[in-house]
């Protein structure tokens, strides 16, 4: 099927992808190894791990997730990490083997873990040693029966390693639990012993329960199978052609790789082409990118507009910009356009953005890299992807009126994990509603106006406002509250609570200490209103909207 905006796909491509060179993402990865042994695979706080290396210990850690802890195709295995080379490791590992990895933020509070470690039914967890204290406290409740921990440095040369740990104990940061847990450097000790054996798989298993939130609020595992990251990574690769060499690229990584863009672009797409993955645990300050930026020749990061925005604040990255690079890539949340020309001015490159959901793998569109890139857009469908703008009735709208954005390609998602129900709201005839409201030009350029849904977007992190309600709500002095999005310098939007309180005694700092025990970081309002009364419907329900209007009167509301 031909669509308009073919004409902007690179010169010779087609605009189909082709999945038969894989059979699945382990595969894919495999022959980078295999065809790249001795490029450099990741880099991590001045350590650089090579393909060879990196598929021999992705494949002794399957060994152990294997023969000791007894996982098999299909099984669940939560990985907990930052980014450091046990990440990328541990997923590898699990991809061998079949095990679909469910990918947490090691952030997460207990409240947080618990869910999604009882949705997914993980029975095996590797998670970094800083957080353990949390694991302790929900375990009991949960299916884990597993745990591997491992610390910051186990990847460094052993002298670092041991330093840097030393530091973190000193400083208290490492917490003192009662769990049984085997170290990472001991399961790749045991899995060297024993070669592990590779199951049969196909493009129509699952590789990733990748959780997300929802319109109400609670937290729903993704199915990505082997075909929908395939795709993705395929569609990447295809977009990328002509403007990257194989083996000869090195990649920022700065965002997190637990978050699905960085999992799908970062790390699989340009690992399947042997690329340089350079890995950041710790990018705030963001002095700390400026260092990596002098130290090595990155040629493509990835971002959002807050990150974007920090370094073309920052003298340091003002005096000495990025000097290699050959295109950026801004997802997640709008990039404004003020920060773009900032970014262009100092690095002589454009940031090429796109959009994309977990539900798709997660990038449905992108504006042409090398090509023409129209700011404010979210630029055109990738090979093999079908996008309309669309009324409440499936009905295509005319160019250039709004109307909700819906996508079809291989890169959507099988469905939500045991939630059929949920399933059936999102996809329809084959077709993913975004719950985004959108326009398409005359070009098959795409432009998002709004969020259907009362979604906040935090940093490109989606929080959801029911579930902060549900946390506030809990508070016995707290009768009534709302949750909305308000514009945010620093972050794009920030979440703001109203509250109607029980007890007059309630203060703003009470509620605070609440929301820090129950929720992380990005998901904390940053600012709280207190109110006699909510605005309701004439069926009492709280009008969100109606305080989003109140808390943002310089919004554009036609944007």
């Amino acid at each position: 099927m031909s669509h308009v905006w073919d004409k902007y796909y690179p010169e010779g491509q087609s605009s189909e992808i082709n999945l038969s060179q894989w059979t699945c993402v382990a595969d894919a990865l495999e022959q980078a190894c295999q065809r790249y042994p001795e490029s450099i695979a990741l880099t991590c706080m001045g350590a650089d791990l090579s393909y060879r290396q990196f598929d021999r210990l992705a494949s002794q850690f399957a060994s152990y997730l294997q023969h000791s802890v007894g996982l098999k195709k299909g099984d669940r295995l939560a990985i907990m990490l930052p980014n450091i080379m046990q990440l990328p490791i541990a997923f590898f590992a699990a991809q061998k083997i079949g095990v679909v990895c469910v990918n947490t933020n090691p952030l997460y509070t207990p409240r947080e873990m618990r869910h999604q470690f009882n949705d997914s039914g993980a029975k095996a967890i590797i998670m970094i040693d800083l957080f353990m204290n949390n694991l302790e406290e929900v375990v009991k409740d949960t299916q884990i029966e597993h745990i591997v921990v491992t610390s910051v440095g186990d990847q460094l040369p052993a002298w670092k390693a041991l330093l840097i740990k030393g530091v973190m104990r000193a400083r208290g940061m490492i917490p003192r639990h009662q769990l049984r847990a085997v170290s990472f450097r001991q399961a790749l000790a045991i899995g060297a012993k024993k070669p592990y054996t590779a199951p049969t798989l196909s493009h129509q298993d699952l590789s990733i329960l990748q959780y997300t939130g929802g319109t109400t609020g609670v937290s729903k595992g993704a199915m990505l199978l082997q075909s929908n990251v395939l795709a993705n990574i395929a569609q990447i690769q295809h977009l990328a052609s002509g403007h990257v060499t194989s083996a000869q690229e090195a990649v920022l990584t700065a965002l997190p790789l637990y978050h699905v863009f960085a999992l799908t672009v970062n790390f699989l797409a340009f690992a399947a082409m042997g690329q340089r993955m350079v890995l950041v645990p710790r990018p705030i300050p963001v002095s700390n990118l400026v260092k990596i930026f002098k130290k090595y020749p990155i040629t493509v990061m990835t971002g959002v507009n807050t990150l974007f925005s920090a370094l073309v604040n920052d003298p340091g990255f003002q005096a000495s910009p990025a000097k290699h690079l050959k295109f950026s890539i801004g997802g997640g949340m709008a990039v404004q356009s003020s920060v773009s020309k900032k970014w262009q001015q100092l690095t002589g490159q454009p940031i090429v953005e796109g959009f994309g959901l977990t539900e798709a793998s997660p990038v449905t569109h992108v504006n042409p890299i090398g090509g023409e890139i129209r700011l404010g857009s979210i630029g055109i469908p990738l090979a093999s992807t079908d996008a309309k703008v669309v009324d409440e009735h499936g009905r295509e709208v005319p160019l250039g009126e709004t109307g909700e954005l819906i996508v079809q390609g291989p890169q959507v998602m099988a469905g939500y994990w045991r939630r059929p129900d949920e399933t059936a709201n999102v996809i329809k005839g084959n077709w993913l509603w975004t719950g985004d409201i959108a326009r398409r030009d005359s070009d098959g350029f795409f432009y998002i106006v709004d969020r259907k849904k009362d979604m906040i977007l935090v940093s490109g992190f989606n929080v959801f406002p029911s579930e902060i309600e549900e946390v506030i709500s809990s508070h016995p002095k707290v009768l009534e509250v709302a949750v909305v999005g308000v514009p945010d310098d620093n972050s794009g939007e920030a979440v703001k609570a109203f509250i109607v309180a029980k007890d007059p005694s309630l203060t703003t700092e009470e509620i605070r200490k609440h929301c820090v025990a129950q929720l992380t970081g990005y998901k904390r309002p940053r600012q709280y209103e207190f109110r006699t009364e909510l605005p309701k419907s004439n069926v009492g329900k709280i009008l969100r909207r109606r305080l989003r209007d109140e808390a943002q009167p310089k919004l554009d509301k036609s944007a």
